[in-house]
């Protein structure tokens, strides 16, 4: 392993030694690369957390080579490779446990109305590293002699934790607006604060996210939520004015007061719901019953939107008071539309909308004067998420008083302790009705369809309401139901 007499030697061999596990790999790569007179880097993020002390899940590499010379150089190496990445320069490829990605030097652009860059191939890797996003990404590790190359002062906004732009942010955000909503990542995965200059370029700017695709906007949304800290990257979507392009209920919680907590604004309890849903996930491997092994997405979504619903559903009370009747309803409606505007997949918004839908449910439950059929109910129209609703309605109490805060702990204490005693008596997550379509459809004498729909949702409104009842029971119920319908010629 090479030594160095910069005065940067000993982080650069502590990053070396977080490369240790992948230096063969990097050397025999660079090796080949360089007998076929072609440059190779490893560049921008498995250098960055190099520097960090942090394991990197990618191995990306920049070099002199053409796709086509990639792909060939690659052939015969690696297990296998892909060129789905072909029109931007990009060939992946396989070795046993390793994945690695090489992309010729280039700099992408956008046009003024593209949503797609333009892909222009370069010659050398300063200028593809001017075209780099942030500074911190703008370092490489010349292979194979391992020379650490930092044209743009990275290291050093790596040690302040701020983020730079290799040129000026705005020519940085025009080449890819994407890099704006980055910045704003960067800021909830790795604690980053962005320059002000950078803020400044990102407010002016804003609006140029329009020309993005959706799907890579909802891609980066994604990753900033899965963050360990997505509060803070949130905060500056919010700031800068992106939030208004790509998730614009988010700012206009700003404007409301939540009823039940007036020191605080809706804005501000959303993200402490989302700082306290995320502290209740499980880890990640946790598999039982209920559990929520995070990082989770449906329920950190569910928490940030769970009260949207309430700027459109505000009214003013006599007396001061303010009310948001059926904000959970209204809101349910508008997070489908908005993720559905992101083209999230549909069990994601299925999932997510359902918990909005849900969270108050539980504020019915007063001092757990419940009957037996409304904890049923609470469990069947959870269905696949009551483990997450159980986590977002603790975590919808941001209230100061202790006191509230425990009384509402223990009542959902209580419900718990009930939907675990009624689970055990009467598998609740398979409630169905004690009579199959089959028979309905012989006791009645009628074939599938609408009013054997009915005659089923009824039997299992009774399965809620009485609990398991048997099935001769069952079949005296469906005949006084079917006595009371027009089509049995008696109702």
């Amino acid at each position: 392993m090479p030594t160095s007499t910069t005065p940067d030697g000993a982080l650069l061999l502590r990053a070396l030694q977080q490369l240790r596990p992948v230096l063969p790999l990097l050397t025999e790569l660079g090796e080949r690369f360089a007998a076929a007179g072609h440059e190779l880097a490893l560049v921008g993020g498995p250098v960055r957390d190099a520097f960090l002390g942090r394991p990197s899940p990618d191995l990306d590499f920049t070099t002199s080579a053409t796709p086509d010379q990639i792909e060939e150089l690659l052939t015969g190496w690696a297990d296998t490779t892909w060129d789905m990445g072909r029109a931007f320069g990009t060939i992946g490829a396989r070795r046993g446990q390793d994945v690695v990605e090489i992309t010729t030097y280039r700099a992408d652009a956008y046009d003024a109305d593209s949503r797609k860059p333009i892909v222009a191939f370069g010659d050398n890797l300063e200028d593809d590293l001017i075209r780099r996003d942030f500074t911190v990404n703008a370092m490489a590790l010349r292979l194979p002699d391992l020379v650490f190359v930092d044209p743009h002062g990275g290291l050093e906004d790596l040690a302040d934790r701020t983020l730079r732009t290799p040129t000026t942010p705005e020519v940085s955000f025009g080449d890819d607006p994407l890099r704006m909503m980055r910045a704003a990542r960067f800021v909830a995965q790795l604690g980053f604060a962005p320059a002000p200059e950078v803020l400044t370029a990102m407010s002016g700017m804003a609006s140029r996210l329009s020309i993005v695709s959706a799907e890579r906007v909802r891609d980066e949304l994604v990753k900033l939520i899965m963050a360990n800290d997505p509060r803070g990257g949130l905060e500056v979507l919010v700031q800068t004015g992106l939030a208004e392009q790509m998730l614009p209920e988010l700012p206009a919680l700003q404007l409301e007061v939540d009823e039940h907590h007036r020191h605080k604004d809706v804005y501000e309890h959303s993200l402490t719901v989302l700082d306290q849903a995320i502290a209740l996930e499980d880890p990640p491997e946790a598999h039982g019953e209920d559990e929520v092994p995070g990082p989770d997405l449906v329920l950190r979504l569910a928490a940030l939107l769970h009260d949207i619903g309430k700027p459109a559903t505000r009214r003013f009370e006599p007396g001061g008071g303010v009310s948001f009747h059926h904000h959970e309803l209204v809101g349910a409606r508008m997070t489908r539309t908005r993720l559905k505007a992101l083209r999230f997949d549909k069990d994601t918004i299925k999932a997510v909308t359902r918990l909005v839908e849900l969270h108050l449910r539980f504020h019915g439950y007063g001092t757990g004067e419940w009957t037996d059929s409304a904890v049923r109910r609470y469990v069947t129209d959870a269905g696949p998420v009551l483990g997450r609703l159980h986590k977002l309605t603790r975590s919808d109490c941001t209230t100061r008083n202790r006191r509230k805060a425990a009384r509402l702990a223990a009542s959902y204490d209580d419900l718990e302790r009930r939907i675990d005693r009624l689970r055990a008596q009467e598998e609740l997550d398979a409630v169905r009705p004690e009579l199959d379509g089959n028979q309905i459809g012989q006791i009645l004498g009628i074939s599938p369809g609408p009013v054997l729909g009915r005659a089923y949702k009824h039997l299992l409104a009774v399965r809620l309401d009485q609990g398991p009842i048997g099935q001769d029971a069952a079949r005296a119920e469906l005949l006084e139901w079917w006595a009371r319908q027009p089509e049995s010629g008696d109702g």
